[in-house]
């Protein structure tokens, strides 16, 4: 692992920094910067030349990371990604203000919005941008810019977390939002001209929500440096953070890419609780009993902790020895939400199947593997009282790129569901590279053939 390299000019240091910065010359690499083998090779390219290893141990969550690229090839990749030239056309595809487009700026240690009503214009855009100085921030741009929805779909597999973007632009002598903490995990990547940051230390660690902080309470930088084209920088969600184009230079552009946004231990136990409490009532009369006359109505605090405290040691005991957790929406959640694989063919071909028809007498492999997920849960045909638990499988084959971590716009889930009879099977050929149909532990051939033509039509497996 490359020393830790001594602030160059560009970055300079207030007291304790809690930020790592490298520096690196160029190495003649190839012209993308980026390897896309896979979702590990995509992360580590990014990170490069910091090992994953190092950078979950040491950074993740804990302390920013800067790296400062000298690298002519690696800023021309990070510049084709989006560029303020790119806004022309994308406004004559039909941008709308607070929908696909925010426009803003910093003034007084507070953020001004210029936003206009209706459809995006660009001539209006370019503006503002150039009279009022406005920062123009473009969401989710991974919907229109190809090479965007491939790193982001990597990083997703690479993540299991949503992976969503946002591109701002701000001239020269501007700042664009005042300083603010966000409740994700954030990359940033400069694209076009630089960016002068500061970073402070954070008053809320691993922020669970997004919030402005004003100048006198985060007191001095913890570290100052400027971006450059080709760079990239790091922080955990809950550090303060601000940024602003230098007078005199060109317009800056950078991307911000962001994941774990209500992904922690406290939201995964939220969501695999219910389950365990609704199983375990089944089960256990003391669950069932109902709470004491009155207990709503009057402060019982201490009688209430007493009992509740039993009943979680009562969970936990069951939790030792449960096999199947069951997920409330975690895992759907994220599949209906993600981006589809990268695919610059006819996207129905992602959903047709094709080849041969698998048979009992067939060998066949799972595709798309970091596409699906499988979960356990209740069949949502049958009452409360008679619910028997289904493994769902559920994948992102079918998602609408349009539509990625827009939040309001509608999403629907694609995937099958099987007994839990299935459950070793389904786990045979998602842990196999190649298994044959006969070999699945399957009461009865018809369930082996039927089993493996569903996940066929679903394009999730192919004959090998």
């Amino acid at each position: 692992m490359p020393k830790k390299a001594k602030p160059t000019g560009r970055g300079k240091e207030e007291g304790s920094a809690p930020c790592k910065q490298l520096k690196m010359e160029a190495t003649g690499g190839p012209s993308s910067a980026l390897n896309f083998e896979s979702p590990g090779d995509l992360f580590e390219s990014l990170i490069s030349p910091i090992k994953t290893e190092t950078f979950f141990r040491e950074f993740w969550e804990k302390q920013p990371l800067l790296l400062q690229r000298d690298d002519p090839a690696v800023a021309t990749y990070y510049q084709s990604l989006f560029r303020l030239s790119d806004l022309k056309s994308l406004c004559s595809r039909g941008m709308y203000y607070g929908r696909d487009v925010n426009v803003c700026r910093c003034v007084n240690g507070k953020k001004k919005v210029l936003n206009k009503d209706g459809k995006v214009h660009f001539l209006q855009l370019r503006k503002d941008f150039d009279q009022k100085r406005a920062t123009i921030q473009f969401h989710q741009p991974q919907r229109f810019k190809d090479e965007l929805w491939r790193i982001q779909e990597k990083l997703e597999c690479y993540f299991g977390s949503l992976v969503g973007s946002n591109v701002y632009i701000t001239p020269a002598g501007s700042q664009g939002l005042p300083p603010h903490y966000d409740d994700v995990e954030v990359f940033i990547l400069q694209l076009e001209g630089e960016k002068r940051w500061r970073l402070y230390h954070p008053t809320v660690p691993l922020a669970r929500e997004y919030s402005v902080e004003s100048e006198d309470r985060i007191g001095r930088p913890a570290l100052e440096f400027t971006l450059k084209p080709g760079d990239v920088l790091y922080f955990p969600r809950g550090t303060i953070h601000q940024a602003d184009t230098p007078p005199g230079l060109a317009h800056s552009t950078h991307v911000t890419i962001s994941t774990y946004q209500n992904n922690s231990w406290g939201d995964f136990l939220l969501d695999t609780i219910s389950g365990l409490v609704f199983d375990t009532a089944k089960e256990d009369l003391e669950f069932r009993a109902g709470i004491p006359r009155q207990l709503l109505l009057v402060d019982a605090t201490a009688v209430v902790t007493r009992r509740l405290s039993g009943f979680l040691r009562t969970l936990a005991d069951r939790l030792e020895g449960t096999k199947e957790l069951l997920s409330a929406d975690m895992k759907k959640d994220f599949v209906m939400n993600r981006l589809p694989p990268y695919y610059m063919g006819n996207r129905a071909e992602l959903s047709t199947p094709g080849g041969q028809l698998p048979r009992l007498d067939s060998t066949v492999r799972l595709q798309f593997k970091d596409h699906t997920v499988l979960t356990v849960g209740p069949d949502q045909d049958q009452s409360d009282e008679t619910q028997e638990k289904m493994v769902y499988i559920y994948h992102s084959l079918k998602n609408r790129r349009e539509t990625h971590m827009m939040g309001n716009e509608e999403t629907e889930s694609h995937g099958l569901r099987f007994p839990l009879s299935h459950m070793d099977a389904l786990k045979q050929i998602w842990g196999h590279s190649a298994i044959s149909v006969k070999d699945l532990k399957l009461t009865t051939d018809e369930e082996k053939e039927n089993l493996v033509l569903s996940l066929w039509t679903e394009c999730l497996i192919q004959v090998v």
